[in-house]
């Protein structure tokens, strides 16, 4: 695959085109990256692809190999690893909160303390998800500003 990179002036509108033979899987990678970067996530819903804006999602987790994102009351998937993900969103709401785990930190009505050293996240859709321990100090600081 040849690569090709053009400087256009400020008054020019900027446009990445790709051009393939097939749209594989390495393909729609790089299209679901360019996405996220623009606001949109690439997922997918029994083989189809759907845009699912990034303010959208409540959370991201990973199962069996699979990735996953939820909405107020969908679930999608993504042909991303989890650590791709998190890169992709980094500097915008989302954190780690588990192994397996991204969380919005916009979606959240309320925190409360857990059993052994977790909290507990209500989410504005009414769903709890379980912040880990090890994820906690992070989490705090997060919260704090001083991440």
């Amino acid at each position: 695959m040849e690569l090709k990179l053009k400087k256009v002036p400020a008054e020019e509108p900027e446009v990445l085109e790709i051009r393939c033979h097939k749209v594989t899987d390495n393909i729609q990678e790089i299209i679901s990256f360019v996405k996220s970067r623009q606001g949109q996530l690439c997922a997918y819903v029994e083989g189809q692809s759907i845009e699912v804006p990034v303010i959208d999602v409540f959370y991201a987790e990973s199962v069996d190999n699979r990735l996953f994102i939820y909405t107020a009351k969908e679930s999608y998937e993504l042909r991303l690893k989890l650590y791709e993900l998190e890169e992709m969103l980094k500097g915008k709401s989302f954190i780690r909160v588990q192994k397996g785990m991204l969380l919005n930190l916009l979606k959240v009505k309320s925190i409360k303390p857990a059993l052994s050293g977790r909290y507990t996240a209500l989410l504005k859709n009414g769903e709890e998800i379980v912040i880990s321990r090890k994820y906690v100090p992070d989490f705090k600081d997060t919260l704090k500003g001083r991440r």
